[in-house]
């Protein structure tokens, strides 16, 4: 889709703002388009902007108000993670890698933000059976995660090449 650099610096901040209001509107815990974000970003406008949701999340949570430090280093070093997988995947574009890439993305976020929330809360005993217990309750979060992530990706990539499909419309009648 070939952008001047204000166009994708415009759309850039309008995904940035999407998934900074999103977490404003009410939803299912979790379902968030923060994963579709590194993802669409990547493979449209490069990998800079796989990075936006961290800043998305940076800027709401400077609203929101702060959590307890370990778990909200978890959440941003697991968001970062998966905005790294994702500048990967845009080499395999076209096949259902990336679409597994995107549930592996929900899958490594709940292990690694239950492992921090069973590690540095009062709430589970410090046990093997204790950490069995976060991750058995946070399955409901992991569904919905998974929910949000292919729903949010499709509706981006879908908009994307419902874009670059008009882009190029539009090209072919003013030529």
């Amino acid at each position: 889709m070939n952008l001047t650099k204000n166009q994708t610096l415009i759309l850039c901040a309008v995904l940035a703002a999407f998934a900074m209001i999103e977490r404003f509107v009410p939803h299912m815990p979790n379902a968030t388009p923060i994963t579709a974000i590194a993802f669409a970003g990547s493979f449209y406008l490069g990998r800079r902007a796989a990075f936006l949701p961290l800043l998305a999340l940076a800027i709401s949570d400077l609203t929101i108000g702060w959590y307890d430090w370990p778990v909200m280093l978890t959440v941003y070093g697991s968001v970062a993670a998966i905005s790294l997988l994702a500048v990967a995947m845009k080499k395999y574009q076209g096949t259902l890698i990336p679409w597994a890439a995107v549930v592996s993305s929900s899958v490594f976020f709940y292990l690694t933000t239950n492992l921090a929330v069973w590690a540095t809360s009062v709430w589970y005993p410090k046990t093997l059976a204790g950490l069995m217990m976060s991750y058995e309750l946070g399955l409901p979060f992991l569904r919905n995660m998974m929910v949000g992530d292919l729903a949010y990706t499709a509706l981006l990539f879908g908009a994307f090449e419902l874009a670059r499909y008009g882009v190029r419309q539009y090209r072919l009648r003013t030529a």
